[in-house]
């Protein structure tokens, strides 16, 4: 069996990313952190995650992200699974971020986009059902 281990996200500013991803995920933790140099710029990096996934990153990034509304190249979202999709929307939102889009109206599982403070677009679901052939079905 294969699972995603992490993603390596370049961001402007890991203090301000971490706020977003402790809101998320209370229960991850800095596994590591340091500086290093990336093709000529100096860079910190951090990975934050638990003992099995984690989520690396790098400061100091530069220009802007992808349109989300258009079909240009680059990673649109990344999603992971809740079992309290209340609680991750409460825990971000007394956090001081909005919902950026609101889920597909489907019968087995609810779920949110918010962006982070780099613009990626990260989505959160509850699945309301077991059965694979239902949790993928749109109503």
């Amino acid at each position: 069996m294969m699972h995603l281990e992490h993603l390596n996200l370049v961001v402007s500013d890991i203090e301000q990313t971490l706020h977003f991803y402790r809101a998320a995920f209370p229960h991850w933790a800095i596994r590591s952190k340091g500086q290093g140099n990336w093709y000529g710029s100096e860079r910190k990096w951090v990975h934050f995650g638990s003992d099995y996934q984690y989520l690396t990153f790098n400061d100091n990034g530069t220009g802007s992200m992808r349109d989300l509304t258009s079909n240009q190249l680059g990673l649109a979202h990344f999603a992971y699974v809740t079992q309290d999709i209340d609680g991750v929307i409460r825990r971000l939102t007394q956090a001081g971020y909005a919902i950026h889009k609101d889920g597909a109206n489907a019968q087995f599982r609810r779920n949110v986009y918010f962006l982070d403070p780099n613009g990626y677009e990260v989505e959160f679901v509850q699945y309301l059902s077991d059965l694979p052939e239902e949790r993928n079905l749109d109503d």
